[in-house]
């Protein structure tokens, strides 16, 4: 197969929140829940398309972060601390979500061109932010990744009313999860809203590492 499998966390805890405290904590919180307000306009209640978009940005930062410290390794012949890994399997993880919601609902024409521009502003602002400031970058996707939670959970709220329905789990998922045969879409949504939860958790993790002056390779990755 293509891809490898992946185990998801289902102990991680669903209802952590870092309270921003900085100006620049505040700032990033900001940012994230004004970018909620046009793509609930846009999407409405169609959680499958909204997570797609979702996922095509959630699997920039982690393929960005560690493309920027495996250079770094390379040009200061310097361990990474695991990080480097930790990082792309995020990215890694993140593509398979989105690979799994492109078998759910089909994104139409003009949804493909957003997600091509979208992805364009973001994979540039997000390596720049990195260079600048890693603890920023690091700390603005773990809100990002709260934001993706409360996503899905509006998801599974619509399939648990009948809203949405729940139909069988896509081939892709149930090989890459290690999922039972019958699994089904409400149990597909609930491993990846437990795998954003983890990646919360990791990029909390790396910006309370820059917050404390030190480099990520002085605390091995949790991942």
């Amino acid at each position: 197969m293509p891809w490898d499998t992946y185990q998801a966390d289902w102990s991680v805890d669903l209802g952590k929140h870092h309270v921003p405290k900085t100006f620049l904590d505040k700032v990033a919180y900001r940012m994230v829940i004004l970018l909620r307000i046009p793509t609930d306009i846009f999407f409405q209640r169609r959680f499958g398309c909204c997570a797609m978009m979702l996922e095509t940005v959630a699997a920039v930062p982690g393929m960005v972060g560690g493309m920027l410290l495996h250079l770094r390794s390379l040009h200061k012949f310097e361990q990474s601390g695991g990080w480097i890994k930790a990082l792309l399997e995020e990215a890694e993880n993140e593509r398979m979500h989105l690979m799994t919601m492109v078998e759910l609902v089909m994104p139409r024409w003009y949804e493909r061109l957003l997600v091509l521009a979208v992805q364009g502003v973001f994979f540039n602002c997000y390596f720049v932010l990195y260079l600048l400031s890693p603890k920023q970058a690091h700390r603005g996707v773990g809100y990002l990744e709260e934001e993706a939670m409360h996503s899905y959970t509006e998801y599974l709220k619509d399939i648990d009313n009948g809203a949405i329905e729940n139909v069988p789990a896509p081939a892709i998922a149930i090989d890459y999860w290690r999922l039972p045969k019958d699994t089904t879409l409400k149990d597909v949504v609930t491993v990846i809203r437990a795998d954003e939860a983890h990646h919360r958790d990791v990029n909390y993790f790396a910006s309370g590492i820059y917050y404390q002056g030190k480099q990520l390779k002085e605390s091995t990755s949790t991942s």
